[in-house]
């Protein structure tokens, strides 16, 4: 028998090892540019905007955002958008005395629950952890509709300055049916997680539990703006590192983990706890847009959107609306249109 022979013989019976063997997932292929600049909508209109959270009741998108008891806008395409009223006509009392000196209301973040909506904001000063999150309900979104009332149902959570933490920039997360969670935080220890009660939407009575999900472990332990995404038997857990609200020299990123299990622990593309100070970078600042974070997801069909403000460098840096279809990687992370146009460019 000829070496020829031998070797065939020997492959052959290794082929049948072979194909057991699990095969790697193909890497998704990375759209073109063309269709990266698709996935962009560029806000015209009513497009300033801080910390906005996008969700869609019938054919119109409504946008809540930080500002003076909680600007709204409607859009129907998210593109373009026009001033369609406001949260509160007034401050609630409870609120005034339990952060004296409030004035714009933070971080708003909406979810349809039990029937009707729910929105969670933060209240607080800057630099300050003496804050509190409020919640209010109402059935419907549409200002026209003679149902549309938002409801004052009080504190959920505050903090004072003897805490390690920060009761701002809520994210009302629904696991399952019957299952709500309120992640939260923004510096200080960083961002935490606690469960909800399905039936009122405050913190359950004789549970406790905090869970710790990510944090920067030097000062000024920059990391805020949590949102959790549930997304194909896996929690992406979005923050934003470093400075907001500082217009042109702003140098937020938006930074991504994820988990198993709601609770974590959320690890980066490296395998590093989120909780540690890991992060993998989703999208930072250019020329143009300075800044980009405090980013939302909308759910919309199929498609998911990134929501988040960035300051445009063209306008004196105004904070301004940023809305994109996600991309997802071979590997299932998330990616960002505009920082996939950037690299390619380079």
């Amino acid at each position: 028998m000829n070496r020829t022979s031998l070797f065939l013989i020997a492959l052959s019976a290794l082929l049948p090892a072979c194909a057991a063997l699990p095969l790697s997932p193909r890497p998704s292929p990375t759209p073109d540019a063309k269709a990266l600049q698709g996935m962009i909508r560029e806000a015209q209109g009513d497009s300033g905007a801080h910390d906005p959270t996008i969700l869609k009741e019938g054919s119109i998108y409504y946008r809540f955002s930080t500002g003076h008891n909680i600007p709204i806008s409607c859009s129907p395409d998210l593109v373009n958008w026009t001033h369609c009223g406001s949260v509160f006509l007034a401050k609630p009392g409870w609120l005034l005395k339990a952060v004296p000196g409030v004035a714009d209301l933070w971080a708003p973040d909406v979810a349809f629950i039990n029937g009707k909506y729910y929105l969670y904001y933060a209240a607080s000063t800057f630099g300050s952890n003496l804050s509190a999150i409020g919640l209010v309900t109402s059935p419907t979104l549409d200002p026209k509709s003679p149902d549309y009332s938002w409801s004052d149902l009080g504190p959920v959570l505050q903090s004072t300055f003897k805490d390690n933490f920060n009761a701002i920039d809520p994210n009302i997360v629904v696991e399952a049916p019957g299952k709500l969670w309120l992640a939260y935080g923004s510096y200080w220890s960083g961002i935490k997680l606690r469960r909800l009660d399905p039936e009122t939407g405050l913190l359950p009575a004789g549970d406790s539990e905090v869970f710790s999900i990510a944090s920067r472990l030097q000062p000024p332990y920059a990391v805020e703006g949590a949102f959790i995404l549930p997304h194909k038997g896996e929690y992406f857990l979005f923050v934003s590192f470093d400075q907001c609200c500082n217009g042109v020299n702003s140098t937020y990123k938006i930074m991504v983990g994820r988990s198993k299990v709601i609770s974590g622990p959320y690890l980066d593309r490296d395998g590093k706890p989120l909780a540690a100070g890991g992060g993998s970078l989703v999208l930072d600042g250019d020329a143009h847009w300075r800044g980009p974070g405090h980013n939302s997801v909308l759910t919309d069909g199929d498609k998911l959107y990134l929501v988040y403000h960035a300051y445009d460098a063209t306008a004196a840096g105004t904070p301004k609306l940023r809305v994109e279809e996600i991309v997802w990687d071979g590997q299932g992370w998330p990616q960002s249109p505009s920082y996939l146009l950037r690299s390619s460019a380079k």
